[in-house]
């Protein structure tokens, strides 16, 4: 599939050969619910813990006697129907919500799913590399406000260093390289922005 290179101006540089297992795949919506949930899952902290009555500091003592008041049997204070006693099935602090490990393939679907989804909506853009290094926020702002960018995640290789300064204060704007981006950054954004050499790279990689 040829997809459209643009140069920093906004106007067409050339075309760009790419695979159509990147960019023209058709979208597993069902496979892409249950990466994002996956992923979702596994970024949780497990830190709810409530105390179980055994955990409760306190007199052991019987409330009263077994026998002879009319009322309920009882133990000590700590069983759950009291206040500050122990809470029964409350979380540990250790469930365990992860689903199964993550197939690398599945990984892998997901994201050219989301790209050839993308790329059909038009929110694929594939930037020529960037040749000098931009330090201005407001220059770099000018060029997203060129492509309607405003709200975009950027994928570079070795270019993230020669514009990451003028990006890091842009709000709803993500700068990542080929290595660590995920299928929940992809859908979070509007557009989604390559240079010429981190699309060759990752379709290098998903070969």
């Amino acid at each position: 599939m040829d997809i459209k290179v643009l140069n920093l101006e906004g106007n067409k540089s050339q075309n760009l050969k790419i695979s159509n297992d990147l960019t023209g795949l058709k979208v597993n919506n069902r496979l892409l619910k249950y990466v994002i949930d996956w992923q979702i899952n596994h970024s949780k902290k497990r830190l709810a813990k409530t105390k179980q009555r055994n955990e409760i500091v306190g007199s052991t003592r019987k409330i009263y006697a077994q026998k002879g008041t009319g009322g309920a049997r009882h133990a000590s204070r700590k069983a759950p129907i009291f206040v500050g006693g122990g809470v029964a099935h409350g979380p540990k602090g250790q469930s365990n919500y992860k689903k199964r490990k993550l197939n690398k393939s599945e990984k892998k679907l997901s994201i050219t799913s989301l790209i050839s989804q993308k790329n059909k909506l038009n929110d694929l853009v594939v930037l020529s590399d960037f040749k000098n290094e931009i330090k201005k926020t407001k220059e770099m702002n000018l060029i997203l406000n060129k492509f309607e960018a405003n709200n975009s995640l950027i994928i570079l290789d070795d270019a993230k260093l020669k514009i990451y300064r003028s990006l890091k204060n842009i709000p709803n704007v993500k700068v990542a390289d080929i290595n660590h981006f995920s299928s929940i950054d992809i859908v979070k954004y509007k557009k989604l922005i390559f240079t010429v050499s981190s699309l060759k790279e990752l379709e290098k990689r998903y070969k």
